[in-house]
Order: C-alpha cells, then sequence, then structure tokens
C-alpha cells in the first residue's frame, strides 16, 4: 500500500467513527498504534483521557510542538454521524490527524528529522469542541479535568512546558477553486454568561398583578441588549447570541423562574470582560425594574487566538516557493474561537489552514473531496516549512509565560475550578 492509501485510509477510519471531547478512545488507540509502527523507540505519554503526546528524537536547544485535535462536532443531521452519540467529524479535526500523521512518516523517512536544527514533538489533544458540556463538567466534579478544553487542560498538566513555539493546521471553510492555504486567521475569544431571573408566580387570569413576571424580566434585558448593540466597538468582532436556556411556564401561570445563556465573543480579553460588566447591569437592572432578582453566572470559555506573525512569514516564504498551492489567504480574522487560543497566551502559535473539502463547514454534508490535496500534498509542503525554518528561527523572537499567568488571566473571567 502506498503511503498516500494508507493515510487516506486512516483518515477515513477516523471520519467514520467520529467521537466526541474527552471520548477519543478510538482515535487516540489509532494514533497510538500507528506511531509505534513507524517510530518503535518513541516514549508515547497519554494526558487527559485520550490525549497522545512524543517527541522525535533527541531534544534540541528548540523544540517545536506539531499539533492535531482529534474531536468531532455534535451533529446528528450529518449523513456520516454516529448513530449513538450524534457526534460526525465536520470540522475537519480528522484530517488533521492524518496530516501530522502523514507529516510523520515523510520526517522518519531517511532520517529527515535528523537534518532539522530543532527537534520536533507531536501533541494529538482531546475536546477542542466546546459541547458535550454536562458530560466535562461530571469530569471536573469527579476530579479527573480541570479544564473543559483539551489544550487548556494539557497547559496545566504541563505538555506544552518543554516547547518554544507550535505549529497546528485546520481546514478552511468554504469552497476555493484553487488548492490553497490560509495565514493569521486571527479566532476570537468567549465567555459563556448565564441570566437566572426570578420572580412570583401567580393566577395569569385571575391575580396576575400579585405575581412578579420572570419573563418580563429577561425580554427587558434583551431590548436592552438590543439597543446596546450600536454602542459595540466593530474592531472587536463581537458576537452575542442569546437564548432561553432553562423555563418552565405556561400560560396560566406567572413564570416566576426563566435561565438565559449567551456567549461573549470577541478579539480582545479586555473588551470581553467590559462587556461581561455591561450585560451584568442590564440583568440587574431589567430583574430590579419589575422587582425581581437575578443570579448571575460566569464561565470561561476559550482566549482570542492572535497568530504569530514572525512565524507565518516563513510559512508565507515557502508557499511562494511551492508551486502546488496555488492561493494564500492571508488575514482574515473571524468569530469562531479555539482552544489554541489559550495555548497562544502562553507561547506563539501558528495555524496553517487548507482546503480541499465539500459541504458545509460545521453542516451535515462535510467531507474530504481534494484527497489527494489533503493527504498528500499539503504533508510535503509542511515538511518544506519545517526545513525552510531551519536555521532560522531567532529564539529572541519568541515569548513564553506560565501556567500560573494564564491561571492568573483566565481567573479574571470567574472561568476556573481548579481539581
Amino acid at each position: 500500500m502506498s503511503d498516500f492509501k494508507e493515510i487516506l485510509a486512516l483518515a477515513e477510519e477516523i471520519y467514520l467513527n467520529p467521537e466526541l471531547g474527552f471520548k477519543e478512545i478510538k482515535t487516540s488507540q489509532l494514533i497510538q498504534n500507528f506511531i509505534e509502527k513507524v517510530y518503535p523507540d518513541g516514549e508515547i505519554i497519554k494526558f487527559a483521557e485520550t490525549g497522545v503526546k512524543f517527541n522525535l528524537g533527541e531534544k534540541k536547544a528548540l523544540h517545536i510542538a506539531l499539533i492535531a485535535e482529534m474531536d468531532a462536532v455534535y451533529t446528528p443531521s450529518h449523513f456520516h454521524a454516529d448513530k449513538l452519540t450524534g457526534a460526525a467529524h465536520n470540522c475537519g479535526h480528522y484530517s488533521q490527524v492524518a496530516i501530522m500523521l502523514s507529516l510523520l512518516k515523510k520526517l522518519i523517512n531517511n532520517d529527515e528529522y535528523k537534518s532539522l536544527d530543532f527537534s520536533l514533538g507531536f501533541i494529538f489533544t482531546p475536546a477542542e469542541e466546546y459541547l458535550d458540556l454536562e458530560y466535562r463538567k461530571e469530569l471536573q466534579r469527579e476530579g479527573v479535568i480541570s479544564f473543559l478544553g483539551g489544550k487548556p487542560e494539557a497547559i496545566k498538566l504541563g505538555i506544552f512546558d518543554e516547547y518554544d513555539l507550535a505549529i497546528a493546521v485546520h481546514s478552511m471553510g468554504g469552497e476555493l477553486n484553487k488548492r490553497s492555504i490560509e495565514l493569521n486567521c486571527n479566532l476570537a475569544g468567549f465567555l459563556y454568561k448565564y441570566y437566572t431571573f426570578k420572580g412570583k408566580p401567580a393566577h395569569a387570569g385571575f391575580a396576575p398583578q400579585a405575581g412578579i413576571n420572570a419573563y418580563s424580566m429577561s425580554t427587558l434585558f434583551n431590548t436592552a441588549l438590543g439597543l446596546y448593540r450600536q454602542q459595540i466597538d466593530e474592531k472587536f468582532m463581537v458576537r452575542i447570541n442569546p437564548v432561553i436556556m432553562e423555563s418552565h411556564m405556561g400560560t396560566n401561570v406567572i413564570p416566576d423562574k426563566i435561565k438565559i445563556g449567551t456567549d461573549i465573543r470577541a478579539h480582545s480579553v479586555e473588551y470581553m470582560l467590559e462587556l461581561s460588566k455591561r450585560l451584568d447591569t442590564m440583568a440587574k437592572c431589567s430583574a430590579k425594574a419589575l422587582g425581581g432578582e437575578v443570579d448571575i453566572e460566569t464561565n470561561m470559555g476559550y482566549l482570542p487566538f492572535i497568530q504569530s506573525r514572525y512565524l507565518s512569514n516563513f510559512v508565507r516564504k515557502s508557499f511562494e516557493e511551492f508551486d502546488e498551492i496555488e492561493y494564500c489567504k492571508d488575514n482574515s480574522p473571524v468569530s469562531a474561537a479555539g482552544d489554541i487560543g489559550d495555548l497562544s497566551y502562553i507561547l506563539p502559535c501558528i495555524q496553517i489552514g487548507y482546503n480541499g473539502f465539500a459541504g458545509t463547514f460545521h453542516g451535515n454534508d462535510f467531507i474530504h473531496k481534494d484527497s489527494k490535496y489533503i493527504f498528500s500534498i499539503f504533508p510535503r509542503f509542511l515538511l518544506k516549512v519545517l526545513k525552510d525554518m531551519s536555521g532560522k528561527i531567532d529564539k529572541n523572537s519568541l515569548y513564553k509565560k506560565s501556567y500560573e499567568d494564564y491561571k492568573n488571566t483566565i481567573l479574571n473571567f470567574g472561568g476556573l475550578d481548579e481539581k
């Protein structure tokens, strides 16, 4: 079997067996089996239930982490969703795993990795998608994990302590006619807010005046938020999406309790905190105006991802010398988020995008289309990037922060429940 057919078969096996975060048991085992086959001398480290880490060769003065994500998205309507769990690989993480394993094999062939002036570690992280939260919160309560995302958990466990920078890859949304890569696609950070408005029940027909309507408080809150949107600074690419999380309402009873949940997404930690305080004020005033109360809960999501322009410049130069990729999309930030934002807080990171898919990103028909590009040409491009970087990275242009620095930052969001 050729290398391409082997990698494609592995990718399709993962694609057809999707698993949600911290449950990637089959995927993790496939990765481990592949590593043991092509690099039997490597020491494999398991972390955070299903995460896999190993280093290639002896550690050098400059040490680089190569990252792939393993988990699927919850989309029961996807045409290849798991019928029991509803998991589906419509974000392309399965292709990340296959690409990195293809790159690994290319590095091992002819001892290519030995000629680089830096050493490499491969990190396969669980639970990038922020979902299935009740399961993850149960793991928190049991002390199995501290964070709801895979990379924050890995940061806490010290998985990235030895590395100086990280390179990740990710599928690009939307179909492009040309084989393409994407650089410097910054991502938003986000947090979750939960507002539980509390009033007083009463018979809606006989004596509505005796009640205090919690639903009306939430309506007033949503109205205030709608009117406030024109004051939001657009340069931070803010997204706010309030929805009803819990309610037990009937038309004959004044509702006394309703829970509203919303995310707050932005490309600035400081601005997310400012918006969080603004929304808290709106909620408190909406409750007070109608004689009720509100309980407020804040959960940390992920930090914004600001890609390292210094490192991206190496990739751009490699692209200019690589004829098999025709187009480079550059500097197009989006309001989507990822836990690589948390990792980029402690060390420089880039995430190189690649196309070649059909269907809707996170939709019910997402699948690989240009398999040759994704699983053969793109890994060869990554190998070229690494070779082009060798001997040229200035360690003084990099930064490093500790887990304590990270922890102190996310404490501002009320998002740490460390076990």
